[in-house]
């Protein structure tokens, strides 16, 4: 086999045909492991890092970042056996259409073919590997640095093997860390702040005592890995505003996220006859419920919002009406009801709306609930939500409220019969047992397919929504 392979830009998604390389992770010379993350590609549906098919060294990339490439098309190659000696001359280049490679590359295998590492294709040890930006992370997700952050990187390259009987590269040298006590400093700590500066990585040498008789207490520690994380963050670059030409205009490519929003969006609207209903209510109730929700143990860490609220009221009134969770199958003629709930959260992010859901959200206990919105919300404001994550959405909740707005009217997800928006929650004048009080009132508005859902269905889903969140105490109690 030859020691020069060559990577094709896999499909990352079901039928997608091009992607935008935003940020290579690795350059010519390279030396690279097995499902390393390689390059940051952006698609119509999110950014995913790409792991790398082989182990060895980087001869070639056939791209540049901003570079728009076909599904299918050679973007790197590899050698795999660099310790074999000079690899061969001109092996990396990608073959001409209708001309046969040469005998030193090796062509990756044809589309349809599944390349090691991917999903469903063959991985160390038996196992399938996980595609990066699909399966769970065993780390924190973190933005990586752009091209501004790369300036600052040591010219030298990392990790790379110097060829035999070449000097090795130089790096520039790092600044000198800052002078730590000598190590025979008695440092006095309890067991358990000894365990906690070891998981947060705190050298207790370096941290400023404030406990009793000069001892490290573990408010000391926790104030001293959060300021050592600040100190790690990079510094966010200003805003830039728009750039105007001559003509005082400016154009922005039509792609990625926004693209795929626009058609999606315009195919709904001119397909399905939409209707949209409101209701306001007063959700005073809801709120004290909430709060004190927050306040029970075990809850205490947790972020929650009045969307988890709406998100359960959703889940109750499908239960109670499933026609509302359904799609029309144009092609068979038929109304498919879905005893499963796919809970779509509507995020605005840089790139673009997008709409990851919640799987099997219907099964899902209220702090597995809290948990999977948490977790959703943060992956999407990372830009790290998987492709996976955007489909086989069954039902849409928009939260315009956190913007301030009362409500709206929302375009349907292709495919979904019903969407709510979730208005911003304000202390209203209010009717309350026949007297005017200032009470906490929001709107909803829901838009439905009318070929679906006609007003009736429509309106008794709506009011459930509306007395869950008037009072879920009691909701839950009524309905299980």
């Amino acid at each position: 086999m030859s020691r020069i392979k060559q990577f094709k830009l896999p499909d990352l998604g079901e039928g997608l045909t091009e992607g935008e390389i935003l940020q290579w992770l690795v350059k010519p010379g390279d030396e690279v492991k097995l499902n390393q993350p390689i390059v940051e590609v952006e698609t119509a549906k999110a950014a995913v890092e790409i792991p790398s098919p082989y182990s060895g060294v980087v001869t070639e990339l056939f791209h540049g970042e901003g570079d728009m490439v076909e599904v299918g098309t050679p973007i790197i190659a590899y050698d795999t056996e660099p310790g074999a000696g000079p690899a061969p001359s001109g092996g990396g280049a990608p073959a001409a259409a209708g001309s046969a490679p040469t005998a030193e590359v090796e062509i990756p295998p044809a589309e349809g073919a599944i390349e090691p590492g991917m999903i469903g294709g063959p991985a160390p040890g038996g196992r399938t590997a996980v595609l990066v930006g699909y399966g769970p992370r065993q780390v924190a997700a973190k933005r990586r640095a752009r091209k501004t952050d790369a300036l600052a990187r040591p010219a030298g390259p990392v990790g790379v093997t110097a060829p035999s009987g070449a000097a090795p590269p130089e790096v520039p040298a790092a600044s000198p860390a800052p002078p730590l006590p000598p190590p025979d400093v008695v440092v006095l700590a309890k067991p358990p702040v000894r365990k906690l500066a070891k998981e947060l990585g705190v050298d207790l040498r370096a941290v400023t005592p404030t406990g009793p008789n000069g001892s490290i207490s573990r408010d000391d520690v926790l104030a001293a890995s959060s300021q050592a994380q600040r100190a790690a963050e990079p510094v966010p670059a200003v805003a830039a505003g728009p750039v105007f030409g001559p003509e005082r205009e400016q154009r922005i490519p039509i792609k990625g996220v926004r693209k795929l929003t626009a058609e999606n969006t315009a195919r709904s609207a001119f397909t399905a006859p939409h209707v949209t209903e409101f209701l306001t209510i007063d959700a005073t109730r809801g709120m004290r419920a909430l709060k004190r929700l927050k306040s029970m143990p075990g809850w205490e860490e947790l972020k929650i919002s009045p969307l988890l609220l709406a998100a359960k009221a959703v889940l109750l009134a499908i239960q109670r009406h499933p026609m509302i969770n359904s799609t029309w199958d144009e092609g068979q003629g038929e109304i498919v009801v879905k005893e499963y709930v796919n809970l779509g959260i509507a995020a605005a992010t840089p790139r673009g709306l997008i709409v990851p859901n919640v799987k099997d959200a219907g099964r899902l206990s209220l702090r597995e609930l809290a948990e999977a919105l948490n977790g959703l919300v943060r992956t999407a404001k990372e830009g790290r939500t998987s492709p996976a994550d955007m489909q086989g959405g069954t039902f849409t909740i928009t939260n315009v409220g956190v913007f301030g707005i009362d409500t709206g009217t929302p375009i349907l997800p292709p495919g979904e019969a019903a969407i709510l928006a979730f208005g911003t929650i304000r202390e209203q004048p209010w009717v309350h047992r026949g007297k005017v009080k200032p009470r906490q009132v929001t709107t909803l508005g829901l838009s439905f397919d009318h070929r679906i859902v006609d007003g009736e269905l429509g309106s008794l889903f709506l009011a459930d929504i509306g007395r869950f969140l008037e009072d879920p105490e009691a909701a839950l109690l009524a309905w299980g």
